[in-house]
């Protein structure tokens, strides 16, 4: 048996504050409900809503003000990292989200390792573009040389 409710947070694969959505009975009795992440559609709720809306509009803004100001300080920024490589210029190991994480972190820009966009990890000497998503409207791309030691 399905229920109508209004989200009253954002809830990932299900929607966004304020929408109605329908949710079978026990994820809205044993998870949604405890978690206060959805309500029962009634005029009391809907006046909770509003407020909550507004706060979190605010709140969304200054994270992407944030995100902005960090993007821009990214895409100034390159990163030089120095590895042992052979002749024919592959890396004895690779180049990871973590190890390009840590040296911006170096730089004082503090970004998650998760947020470093690497497709597999980086093996060879060279110029590298890597994208950071910082934000769901937000990326920046960072310039990587891979160097010799």
């Amino acid at each position: 048996m399905a229920v109508e409710l209004i989200l009253m947070e954002n809830v990932d694969k299900l929607g966004k504050i304020g929408e109605l959505v329908r949710v079978a009975d026990g994820y809205a009795r044993n998870f949604l409900l405890p978690r206060k992440l959805a309500a029962k559609a009634t005029p009391g709720t809907l006046r909770q809503l509003e407020a909550k809306k507004v706060q979190m509009q605010v709140e969304y803004e200054h994270q992407i003000t944030a995100a902005r100001e960090l993007a821009e300080a990214i895409n100034k920024a390159s990163v030089t990292l120095p590895v042992q490589a052979s002749d024919d210029e592959k890396l004895f190991g690779s180049i990871t989200g973590k190890q390009i994480g840590d040296a911006l972190a170096e730089m004082n820009i503090h970004v998650d390792r998760r947020k470093v966009a690497l497709a597999e990890p980086i093996r060879q000497l060279g110029m590298y573009s890597v994208d950071v998503h910082l934000h769901p409207e937000v990326n920046a791309t960072l310039k990587v040389w891979v160097v010799r030691a």
